[in-house]
């Protein structure tokens, strides 16, 4: 593996120094052309970092929160068991509602609170040892799933494929690898050939900014395009296959993701492609029926009208409507590819089989 495939491979997009007892993050919001780490100490700066998407990605935003509560958790000082686990509970409730979409968000929250409530009575130490392996634990599974969905993802391609990919699903926003961005990097490493076309993903442009900057320093073969350009690399035959991640799965296989998913997974019917939507099974929310019952972030209208530009590209009385995510019927999707395998139609019945 050469240097720079393995710089973004193993990137620490969260890095917790346990002798320094600190939690530091790579700020995603100033890549690519900086790249800085901050650390996160107060509530307000955990809120903050998730919602302006310092830090992002389903898996990653789960490990971020994790090691979050355990520094919240050390930041507590009152003795009584019932006040501190009610402090801690009231900072999972600040850290989860600050991205509703992502269920990986909710799922981390869930076990460390769980494994608090197991060890509140007893000495505060061991509570709080116990809480940082629970979050380091969390990311070293995220490690190995990572890993894992890579390999059944790469066996979906052969050499030379072209696949189009919406956003960014790489180590950035999840651990070593990615989920959608995996296999290209596992691919690299193997001295396997695939061409990848990265969407630019308005209005945030973490394809242009994220997807772009991992693929081409790791030595990968990247084309970026502009979303509305799916459909004619597509007609042109340079895509064999798309691959997206996923932010929540529903049991009936309805997937959340970026905004424009939907529309590439649309086009890809038409153009007989297959969409393949990669995620661990902590992504996977067997509560949640359907894609209608999947809650959407609704972002700041600045986003679109002036965030990347010298100036407005609108006039201030403009209306704008600027959701984060979109839900691609699990009718337009080929198969859900996790660390457990690859999962195929009908869903509601391959996914229930992940968790028996």
């Amino acid at each position: 593996m050469t240097d720079s495939l393995n710089a973004v491979t193993h990137a620490q997009n969260i890095r917790y120094d346990k002798a320094a007892e600190a939690l530091y993050i790579i700020d995603q919001s100033l890549l690519p052309n900086e790249e800085r780490e901050i650390r996160l100490q107060t509530p307000e700066e955990m809120v903050e970092a998730i919602r302006k998407l310092r830090v992002r990605g389903a898996p990653a935003i789960g490990i971020c929160a994790a090691y979050c509560l355990y520094v919240l958790a050390r930041s507590i000082q009152e003795l009584d068991p019932t006040v501190f686990h009610t402090r801690l509970r009231a900072y999972a409730a600040q850290l989860s509602a600050s991205r509703p979409t992502a269920v990986n968000l909710s799922w981390a929250l869930g076990e460390m609170e769980r494994t608090a409530a197991a060890h509140v009575n007893g000495p505060r130490p061991a509570l709080l040892e116990a809480l940082y392996e629970k979050a380091a634990a969390i990311h070293q599974d995220d490690i190995a799933k990572c890993l894992a969905i890579s390999q059944h993802g790469l066996s979906l391609l052969k050499e030379g494929d072209g696949v189009l990919t919406h956003c960014n699903a790489g180590p950035l926003a999840t651990s070593r690898y990615g989920t959608a961005q995996g296999p290209f990097l596992l691919a690299a490493e193997r001295g396997m050939h695939i061409r990848v076309f990265a969407d630019e993903t308005r209005p945030l442009l973490q394809g242009a900014r994220l997807t772009s900057y991992e693929l081409h320093r790791a030595g990968v073969d990247v084309t970026l395009i502009c979303d509305n350009m799916a459909s004619m690399v597509m007609k042109n035959g340079w895509v064999q296959a798309c691959f997206v991640g996923c932010d929540r799965v529903a049991a009936n296989g309805d997937t959340a993701n970026k905004i424009g998913t939907s529309g590439v997974a649309i086009l890809s019917r038409h153009y007989g492609i297959p969409v393949y939507v990669l995620g661990p099974t902590s992504t996977v929310d067997l509560s949640c029926p359907d894609g209608d019952h999947i809650p959407i972030e609704l972002r700041d209208p600045e986003e679109i009208k002036t965030l990347w530009y010298e100036k407005p590209m609108a006039l201030p009385g403009v209306k704008c409507y600027n959701p984060s995510f979109d839900v691609t019927d699990h009718a337009l999707i080929s198969g859900i590819v996790t660390e457990k395998g690859i999962c195929r139609p009908p869903y509601t019945e391959s996914l229930a089989a992940l968790f028996r």
